[in-house]
């Protein structure tokens, strides 16, 4: 079993910043992709960014040259920057992580999710 603590997140008015973190602790196997994702209200939830353990990123169109994923493998904690916001990044956001002993049988664990409102 995994546990992900989740924390930073607010209100910022648009342009602002903020930076979520997020803490994995428990039973974590060598492979173990983390990510963030958000849902805001009547939307499906989406990969805002993602980041391996070797490093490789990936980011969401909506968020490229805004957001930065970056983590602390000794930590087992994922951070997101999050810069230049817009009212559209409003949403609950959720930390992930898929942890598994081979890349064909990883298993997810969500965050409790945290509410980012971009608003003036």
């Amino acid at each position: 079993q995994v546990q992900l603590v989740e924390s930073g997140g607010g209100l910022v008015q648009p342009g602002g910043s903020l930076r979520l973190s997020c803490a994995a602790s428990g039973s974590i196997f060598s492979i173990n992709p983390m990510g963030w994702y958000r849902q805001a209200p009547g939307k499906e939830r989406e990969l805002v960014a993602g980041v391996t353990s070797g490093g490789r990123v990936n980011y969401a169109d909506s968020v490229k040259g805004r957001f930065t994923i970056s983590r602390d493998n000794a930590k087992n904690t994922v951070y997101l920057q999050m810069n230049s916001l817009k009212p559209e990044d409003t949403a609950v956001y959720y930390c992930n992580i898929k942890t598994g002993s081979s890349w064909y049988n990883l298993k997810d664990y969500w965050g409790q999710g945290t509410q980012v409102t971009v608003s003036s």
